[in-house]
């Protein structure tokens, strides 16, 4: 029993390591790797907007984080990286709050989902993410007069629209340029190992960047 538990992480890496060695030779469909939906180019100029649809209570979503973030690093210089958050609960808010006041740092959208994950602190009011977030240096006041900003309320609004445009019912997943819809469990069809279903992801939106740089190109 010992063996075994030691032997699933290893197959786990050794699944993730075969499906990105073979990132560029796969033959990627529409309605099985990705979806094509019907909808605006963003205007990001020659980069390719990638837009990930997540919620911070979402177990899949913080098990993806960490490995989308070196992702969006790797590909800094062909894409335009951002999030929304799916829904219109006090996290969402939370979410749209701390972006409108410009202070939603990577370091601080990492500690939201250690607080929930790690710590089980479920941060599900919004009583709750008002305590955490001035314990980690966020303005009450700026907070509590932002949350209610039409601003906000429109973000959150605007949230479910664009989830319903690209017809998106889970997360977490993302969107490339605004053509391609994927995600792990898409991607990852049949795969058994969140690693290996990570790495079936990106390696479909390696394909789906590359296809988007070439048709932003005007080369179909």
């Amino acid at each position: 029993m010992r063996f075994l538990s030691f032997l699933r992480p290893l197959l786990a890496t050794v699944a993730f390591m075969a499906v990105a060695a073979g990132a560029h030779a796969a033959d990627f469909k529409d309605g099985v790797d990705f979806n094509t939906v019907n909808a605006p180019r963003p205007d990001t100029g020659k980069k390719v907007e990638v837009l990930e649809f997540f919620m911070y209570h979402c177990p899949h979503c913080n098990a993806l984080d960490p490995a989308l973030a070196e992702w969006v690093k790797k590909n800094s210089d062909k894409i335009v990286f951002r999030r929304m958050h799916m829904g219109e609960d006090p996290q969402a808010k939370a979410f749209y709050t701390l972006e409108a006041m410009g202070v939603l740092t990577d370091e601080l959208h990492q500690k939201i989902f250690r607080a929930i994950h790690v710590d089980h602190n479920r941060l599900n009011t919004d009583a709750a993410l008002l305590d955490f977030l001035v314990k980690n240096g966020v303005d009450k006041a700026k907070y509590q007069e932002t949350i209610n900003s039409f601003g906000v309320q429109t973000k959150l609004k605007r949230g479910v629209q664009v989830a319903n445009l690209y017809k998106l019912d889970s997360v977490p997943a993302i969107v490339i340029d605004g053509h391609y819809t994927t995600s792990p469990a898409v991607a990852g069809h049949g795969l058994n190992s969140a690693p290996a279903a990570h790495a079936a992801m990106f390696a479909v939106a390696d394909s789906l960047v590359a296809k988007s740089l070439q048709e932003r190109a005007g080369k179909k």
